[in-house]
């Protein structure tokens, strides 16, 4: 079906009816973030992104599109599994009697506008730890069951860009509620649940021409076509451990930060730590679970020793449990071609380039 630019606003309307939130695309300091949308003016109409190893920027065009761009910095992952936030708490009665109490998450029914193919299949790998692992967390399930999920299929990728190598896009597959194809005057439309044919209901909503199918498929097409980052296939366990020893390691460590801003942005990226924060008052206490990073010398102490020291052994660690461990645990890869490691590094190391190097089959050798 297709629905008119001039309509889009309509499907907002149609979602706040139904009590959701409702979060997409916006530009702010200079990116393009998810936030909350009052409207369809709120969303960056015009803007395109221009990305490279440690660089992003935005660019002003005549375009009518709100989603020629490829992705901004956060994915879906801070509204699920949030970057700090309460498990339980502990509070001391006047008798001074401990008292300890699960903190239940507050949980708003949202709606996710603009979700690219690359971010699904991050989302399907954080169900599957957070919801089908031998634990069940209580705090993602709860806002996993309260998210609609509008997909946007991407067909302008940035030059970071490599989920056609992964196989995770450009085109949406599955995992959404909504999928919308965006075209210079509209929208073809298609639905993946129940809920998403029950909006569709609700939509001023013509038949597509076998034209504008047609543009659609070969805009897809041409995305996944201009990418040029690739990773080798499969799973790299084996060979990355064999090269544990290679002179790759030291030389990305004398560039890598170890600030890890490739964890924060990475769609994937679960590791967190926990502490304790009490009041001055010494009244209550709250169990906090807040991101971690395995970049971070911390991450690996245990029993009064530093695993991991170096950074030189921290990027491997990283590299080789992304590209290998998680086929293991998960079945795949970690990594779903989204290109943010690559783009939001201060100092622009490329997973891409470094694989290869590693393994002694760069594309240009």
């Amino acid at each position: 079906m297709f629905l008119a630019r001039t309509h889009l606003g309509e499907l907002l309307s149609a979602l706040r009816d139904r009590g959701y939130r409702l979060i997409g695309p916006r530009e702010r300091d200079g990116a393009i973030v998810y936030d909350e949308l009052s409207g369809a003016g709120d969303l960056p109409r015009g803007l395109r992104q221009s990305c490279g190893a440690g660089e992003v920027r935005l660019e002003r065009t005549g375009s009518p599109r709100c989603f020629a761009w490829a992705n901004g910095p956060q994915a879906l992952k801070p509204l699920l599994f949030q970057p700090a936030e309460p498990l339980w708490q502990a509070t001391c009665d006047d008798s001074g009697r401990l008292r300890f109490e699960a903190v239940e998450p507050r949980v708003t029914p949202t709606a996710v506008l603009g979700v690219r193919a690359c971010d699904l299949a991050a989302l399907a790998l954080l169900d599957r730890h957070f919801l089908d692992g031998a634990v069940r967390d209580p705090h993602y399930a709860a806002r996993r069951a309260a998210l609609l999920l509008i997909a946007v299929n991407c067909t302008h990728p940035a030059a970071t860009c490599f989920c056609a190598a992964t196989g995770d896009g450009p085109e949406a597959r599955q995992g959404f509620d909504l999928r919308l194809d965006e075209l210079d005057d509209g929208y073809l439309v298609a639905s993946g649940s129940a809920a998403g044919e029950a909006i569709l209901a609700d939509l001023p909503l013509e038949a597509a021409t076998d034209a504008r199918r047609q543009n659609a498929r070969e805009a897809v097409a041409a995305a996944a076509a201009q990418q040029t980052r690739t990773i080798p296939p499969g799973d790299l366990y084996d060979a990355l451990s064999r090269q544990r020893r290679h002179p790759r390691w030291e030389a990305v460590a004398e560039r890598c930060l170890a600030c890890g801003n490739c964890t924060q942005v990475c769609p994937t990226c679960f590791c967190s730590r926990e502490q304790e924060q009490p009041a001055l008052d010494g009244s209550t206490s709250q169990h906090l679970r807040e991101w971690d990073s395995c970049f971070s010398e911390g991450h690996s102490y245990i029993h009064g020793l530093v695993i991991r020291q170096s950074v030189a052994h921290r990027y491997r660690q990283w590299l080789t449990h992304k590209l290998g461990g998680w086929h293991r645990q998960y079945g795949r890869s970690g990594c779903v071609g989204c290109g943010r490691c690559i783009a939001w590094c201060p100092v622009g190391i490329d997973l891409t380039e470094e694989v290869h190097a590693v393994l002694g089959d760069a594309p240009d050798a």
